[in-house]
């Protein structure tokens, strides 16, 4: 373990963990988990690691079959029994780190896109936009004759859905 920072045992490790993982939205993959726990330079790669394996052997989290982890409710009522184990600033990096997660979660349900090959060699390409309850506001497919322009259409509606929203409405109702 390092000692720059201001975690400074493998317990505090996995009380954060547990901290991070009650305030995601949906399940996350072990990158994000860790990405989020780094969030103290004292937590190393390998400690981290051996801490999450250990909260999931004692079933404090869950490992599903997709490769995503999640806090079980035994990990929540230990999590919160011990929050207050981790430093304050810890804490509030860590809160603020996860909110801004959660915004990308959010934001991957919202705007979805898929490719796949139709045939004679073109490709479809569906896109839906999304409201925050997964209605979707705007579903779409499109055929293109090749990978490369579904793959143009495909980062379009990613980077702006709504302005392409916004415009396909005002050019129906011209």
């Amino acid at each position: 373990m390092s000692q720059v920072g201001f975690i400074r045992s493998k317990q505090e490790i996995k009380f954060l963990i547990l901290y991070i993982a009650e305030r995601l939205i949906a399940p996350v993959p072990f990158e994000g988990i860790q990405e989020l726990a780094m969030c103290d330079p004292a937590v190393d790669f390998f400690d981290f690691s051996e801490c999450l394996s250990y909260l999931v052997d004692t079933g404090h989290m869950t490992y599903s079959q997709d490769g995503l982890y999640e806090i079980t409710e035994k990990g929540m009522q230990n999590g919160r029994a011990c929050a207050e184990e981790i430093p304050y600033s810890v804490r509030l990096n860590a809160e603020k780190l996860t909110e801004a997660y959660n915004q990308r979660i959010k934001r991957q349900k919202q705007v979805q896109s898929f490719i796949r090959q139709g045939k004679n060699g073109t490709f479809r390409v569906m896109l839906c936009f999304n409201d925050d309850d997964g209605t979707p506001f705007w579903n779409m497919e499109l055929c293109v004759p090749d990978e490369d322009k579904a793959k143009a259409l495909v980062k379009r509606f990613q980077n702006g859905p709504e302005k392409l929203y916004g415009e396909l409405i005002e050019l129906l109702f011209k």
